[in-house]
């Protein structure tokens, strides 16, 4: 009979407060990381971004947005996960949605929410892992804006 292996990872999971930890970090982004944007992100009220570092490489990140409304109150947008194809299938995408989460309740957010592809499997099954609920269905709409 064979043995399953497990693999433990040994990550550090912190908040990025640079423009620098994010230029660092831009592999796990879509695109290049641009300053001027980075800087914004970092400065605006209720966004954050956190960064799983393995062997002080950065593995994954996880970014939150908090969104107010009169009669709700304040909630935590998951807006994007991303786990470096090397580090992929160890936890890290779990351990950065829960540390989101974990911060989302230290903010005094209700709740935490993400919008996903129905057919992202492994998005679903990382969130799943992590405690998330299905709500039902989910459609998006975008509005292109400029150029």
């Amino acid at each position: 009979m064979g043995r399953g292996r497990i693999i433990v990872t040994v990550m550090d999971i912190r908040r990025a407060l640079t423009p620098a930890e994010l230029s660092a970090a831009e592999s796990l982004f879509d695109g290049p990381a641009r300053e001027e944007w980075s800087e914004r992100f970092l400065a605006a009220p209720g966004h954050l971004m956190l960064i799983a570092y393995v062997d002080g490489v950065p593995a994954g990140m996880v970014s939150g947005i908090e969104m107010v409304h009169p009669d709700k109150g304040t909630e935590m947008c998951l807006y994007e996960l991303s786990v470096d194809e090397g580090y992929r299938r160890r936890g890290i995408g779990r351990a950065l949605t829960l540390a989101l989460a974990d911060e989302a309740k230290a903010r005094g957010c209700y709740g935490m929410w993400v919008g996903v592809d129905s057919d992202n499997e492994a998005a679903l099954a990382t969130y799943d892992a992590a405690g998330a609920r299905d709500e039902g269905v989910f459609s998006m709409r975008g509005w292109p804006i400029g150029s």
